[in-house]
């Protein structure tokens, strides 16, 4: 097993460890079970995993983490479960099971994203975080990532994509997906060296590429991939006449530009020397994971 697979093992045991601490306080209400649902129902914990190494890369007690590792799983969680909802992509599957909307109903799925987007900022606001000044930088670059120049600014131009008269251009498409799925990518990133109060920067090249990486390997694997495996429905966008980077780059020229931007990820790293190799393995993961 190679360094970066023992690596996000031990991640995914220590956030879904936490979770079950976290959602166990909570009770058994509607919303508190489709919380503890969309958190738990599976996942690989890569934007945990890159709050950890990170956090590791600048000797900062993993105790420290766990919070802002978290806190990423549950933002991720929640704009997965409001994608899924019927006014947005209307996914029956998510990672092989039923989404949250399907297994309970809209209310409850709206309302269980919505508290776990409170959630991640309470875990990033915690006193065990660190000192005041830590605990704040990283709730608002979170804030910053997650809203309306992130996140949900990538999704609305994702769903407005869907009824335009033309379709979207290369740097359209790449300046949308900075946000829907870069910018949470670079936060998570990002968040070991806030923790350590020190430069972000290397590390932030590295997440721009991986990022962007990442997404050209979902647009691969919507064309190319198995859905059994894929644990959701495929071609989606295709069927929706969709600009993705494989219908404007080719399959081979999607996947160079992946394999550039990974190599660019990885020489981001390079100040950082071997202690980082578990980082570029992920980098390599993005491109050549399955599902």
């Amino acid at each position: 097993m190679s360094v970066f697979m023992q690596d996000l093992s031990q991640a995914r045991s220590a956030i879904e460890g936490e979770f079950d601490r976290i959602f166990a306080q909570l009770g058994q209400e509607p919303v508190h079970q489709a919380m503890s649902y969309a958190c738990l129902n599976g996942g690989k914990r890569l934007r945990g995993f890159y709050v950890l190494a990170g956090a590791a890369l600048h000797d900062v007690d993993p105790a420290r983490a766990i919070g802002p590792a978290c806190a990423i799983e549950a933002l991720h969680a929640y704009s997965l479960v409001h994608d899924d909802l019927p006014c947005m992509d209307d996914d029956d599957l998510r990672r092989g099971q039923p989404t949250v909307h399907i297994k309970w109903d809209e209310a409850t799925a709206v309302l269980a994203g919505d508290a776990l987007q409170t959630l991640a900022f309470e875990l990033c606001a915690l006193p065990a975080v660190g000192a005041a000044e830590v605990r704040a930088d990283l709730t608002l670059s979170l804030a910053r990532a997650a809203g309306a120049q992130g996140m949900v600014l990538g999704q609305a131009l994702d769903i407005a994509a869907e009824s335009a008269d033309a379709p979207l251009t290369l740097e359209q498409i790449t300046a949308l997906q900075a946000g829907k799925t870069g910018a949470l990518i670079q936060w998570s990133a990002e968040a070991g060296a806030r923790l350590a109060q020190a430069d972000t920067t290397a590390l932030g090249t590295y997440a721009q590429a991986v990022g962007l990486a990442f997404q050209i390997a979902d647009d691969i694997l919507d064309v190319t991939g198995d859905e059994a495996k894929a644990g959701k429905r495929l071609q989606k966008d295709a069927d929706a006449g969709k600009a993705t980077f494989v219908s404007l780059l080719g399959l081979d020229g999607a996947r160079r530009r992946a394999t550039s931007l990974v190599e660019t990820a990885c020489d981001a790293l390079s100040g950082y020397g071997d202690r980082a190799e578990s980082l570029r393995e992920a980098a390599r993961f993005v491109i050549s994971r399955e599902s």
